[in-house]
């Protein structure tokens, strides 16, 4: 039997979101625990300088700890922070940010901004993606438990906006009429800033067309956006309704400008937290002054989520994304609202920067990569070497990592502040900006 540590004080957080605490000279990461606690947890991992262990008994609980409101917090892996108060939450997620920069030596204390706390600490997710498995009791539609492939039946999430709840509702009362049960692996969800919901169902081919017949039926009852798919290289198919969702990001620029409305279609990428990203927008927006010349490169540009706001302020953007359809989406999206002065390719980041190494200098680079982050990319702006870099990250420690070659070969950071998308859970987003020496 896995060794039982009987008393542990829960001193600090850390990235990862789990609580640490000191037993016999090492740190013992336990999740599920907050500053305050005293617990008792199961050695999960024991390594020489610190045990990886499960929460087992909340001895004495925080002053601060709270009950999670979600019924299923615990065993699903879609939360780790609900029992945390969220401006605790706010706190700890701006003292791990501030942490993990300044341990790096490539930032100053004074250029780390506050953390931007998200307007609704529920109900933000604008879209979701439920595992579907089917067991002896019948088909079980909900998230994975952490660390595993194991499915938690979850019928309510507190996380998502109201129309995705509505539509799970319904889906989840008709789902038992849906032929080949075995077929069905994954349902995503998605809604628009307007309310507009999109559902996909991702379906073995052996059941696609029973539950393509099944899915135009249903969503034309409740007049739901609806495709299916059937293999990760095919592309949706629409069954009923549209493919697009809207979303609105950049207030006018000018009294004749209107809101910027940008579509996007199934296996688009778009920030799961509406009204952050717009304020995510305006503060990158507030950080640069423009003289309308400036020439700007938009890397992993997506839809034109930054692109476009940018290009209503400057002389040129360049939008470069590797998957072709958001490269389509951000076209159309530069034609439907009238922005004339970017152009968009769908290339590799490292492919496109090579064209600029022989042309003038550009006045500003922005990234927006995956969690990975883009280590080459940091090298290869080394070439190129802009005036100013924006670099948006959803993970500090990779980050850290990109920024330091930048730093290294003669950028300056000036400013880096985090942002909140995902309350109840450990990660942080954030938006730094470099200027050359």
């Amino acid at each position: 039997m896995a060794e039982l540590i009987k008393e542990l004080d829960i001193s600090s957080l850390v990235h990862g979101g789990r609580g640490i605490g000191r037993h016999d000279g090492k740190a013992v990461f336990v999740p599920m625990t907050m500053p305050g606690d005293r617990v008792s947890c199961r050695v999960v991992k024991s390594k020489r300088k610190y045990v990886e262990a499960e929460l087992h008994e909340i001895i004495m609980p925080s002053p601060l700890r709270r009950e999670p409101p979600c019924p299923f917090f615990g065993s699903c892996g879609g939360c780790q922070w609900q029992h945390i108060p969220y401006q605790e939450q706010v706190r700890w997620k701006e003292k791990i940010f501030s942490d993990q920069m300044l341990r790096s030596k490539i930032i100053t204390d004074n250029c780390i901004k506050p953390m931007v706390p998200a307007p609704d600490e529920w109900n933000y997710r604008n879209r979701v993606q439920l595992k579907c498995h089917l067991t002896a009791e019948g088909l079980v539609v909900g998230f994975y438990r952490h660390g595993s492939h194991f499915v938690v039946d979850v019928d309510k999430c507190r996380l998502v906006a109201p129309p995705i709840q509505r539509t799970l509702d319904l889906l989840r009362r008709a789902l038992p009429e849906m032929p080949c049960h075995d077929c069905l692996a994954q349902i995503d969800v998605a809604c628009g800033d307007d309310g507009e919901v999109r559902i996909i169902l991702h379906v073995h081919p052996r059941g696609r067309r029973q539950i393509r017949l099944w899915l135009q039926a249903f969503a034309g009852s409740h007049q739901i956006n609806a495709c299916i798919q059937s293999g990760g290289k095919q592309a949706p198919e629409v069954v009923f309704g549209e493919s697009d969702l809207t979303i609105k990001v950049d207030q006018p620029a000018k009294v004749d400008q209107s809101e910027i409305a940008l579509c996007y279609g199934p296996g688009g990428f778009v920030q799961v937290n509406s009204a952050q990203n717009r304020n995510m927008v305006a503060t990158m927006l507030d950080l640069l002054s423009f003289d309308g010349t400036e020439k700007v490169l938009d890397l992993f540009c997506g839809m034109g989520n930054f692109s476009l706001p940018f290009a209503r302020r400057v002389g040129l953007v360049v939008g470069v994304e590797d998957y072709a359809l958001s490269i389509a989406s951000a076209r159309s999206n530069a034609a439907a609202n009238k922005i004339s002065n970017v152009e968009f390719y769908a290339a590799d980041a490292a492919a496109i920067m090579a064209r600029y190494r022989s042309t003038d200098d550009l006045d500003l680079v922005i990234l927006d990569p995956p969690r990975s982050g883009n280590y080459q990319t940091s090298h290869e702006l080394l070439k190129i070497r802009p005036e100013r870099i924006l670099y948006v990250s959803c993970d500090p420690a990779t980050l850290v990592r990109d920024l330091t070659p930048l730093v290294q070969g003669g950028y300056e950071v000036v400013s880096s502040q985090p942002f909140d998308l995902f309350p109840q859970t450990w990660h942080i987003e954030s938006i730094t900006l470099l200027e050359r020496a």
